[in-house]
């Protein structure tokens, strides 16, 4: 492929790619801050009470509600930024490391760049697969204990993938990761919640409060695999602090941690 065009290609889904990020993890975010205020107003015993917002020249309420009050088809969704942001994702790992010499260090592990396209698709499967499992195990039912064995698995991933890739596709796969995850959650496990709660409640039907649960915590996990994703963006234009150091996946694992603390602070804001 010709060079200009190359990067034509790699500037425009990059484009593509940070906008979509950007209104998916906004919407994410401003939902999570919706809910925390309804909970706050719950607490203080006013828990039917509206948020008052203003912004762009007006005033905005929001109520929340245990029933539809209008049909499914006035139902707003927000599911296609989730899609959109993993799909120009993929586009940007064939482009940068798939289809170029980015993937593969031979100083690092000595295999074939179709050896490591496989490694890499691998494991953003299984990562989804594993979390998935363990979330629907006993083992998701202490938020202690999965977040102890997120981390371990993390851990594993971010040493596993310094000792197959070069440093800088290490920590991208790991971020690719989280990605995967974060929307397979949306579309997998997310939106067949909701579909099935709009259609008990379009039917005048108590829909299972379960459902209700699942979408809101895999909702939350979304937060806190977000901030670290960016981090791990970012950290590619820092190769001496980050994956260039000595230190490559231990840093990664402690950029995951940060990345946790940090969204727990603007969830609690």
């Amino acid at each position: 492929m010709i060079s200009s065009i190359r990067e034509w290609l790699n500037l425009l889904v990059r484009w593509f790619h940070v906008f979509a990020a950007i209104m998916w993890v906004g919407q994410t975010y401003y939902f999570t801050w919706l809910d925390g205020q309804f909970g706050r107003l719950a607490k203080s015993g006013d828990a039917g009470a509206s948020i008052w917002m203003v912004h762009s020249g007006g005033f905005y309420t929001v109520d929340r509600h245990k029933s539809l009050k209008v049909g499914p088809e006035q139902v707003h969704w927000f599911r296609w930024e989730a899609l959109m942001t993993w799909l120009s994702g993929m586009v940007l790992l064939l482009l940068v490391y798939y289809s170029s010499s980015g993937l593969i260090d031979p100083d690092v592990a000595n295999i074939s760049q179709a050896a490591g396209i496989a490694i890499g698709l691998a494991v953003l499967a299984a990562g989804w697969h594993i979390y998935d499992l363990a979330l629907r195990s006993p083992l998701g039912k202490s938020e202690g204990a999965f977040a102890t064995f997120s981390i371990l698995m993390i851990a594993i991933l971010a040493w596993g993938s310094v000792h197959v890739f070069s440093g800088r596709a290490a920590y991208i796969h790991v971020g690719a990761v989280f990605g995967t995850i974060m929307t397979a959650n949306v579309w997998f496990r997310i939106l067949p919640s909701q579909r099935k709660m709009v259609a008990a409640s379009a039917a005048g039907e108590m829909f299972d409060a379960s459902l209700a649960a699942e979408a809101k915590l895999r909702s939350k996990h979304n937060t806190f695999m977000a901030v670290p994703t960016v981090f791990i963006m970012i950290s590619n234009h820092f190769p001496v602090a980050t994956y260039g150091s000595g230190y490559g996946w231990e840093v990664l694992v402690v950029l995951v941690l940060l990345g946790w603390a940090a969204a727990k602070v603007i969830r609690e804001a």
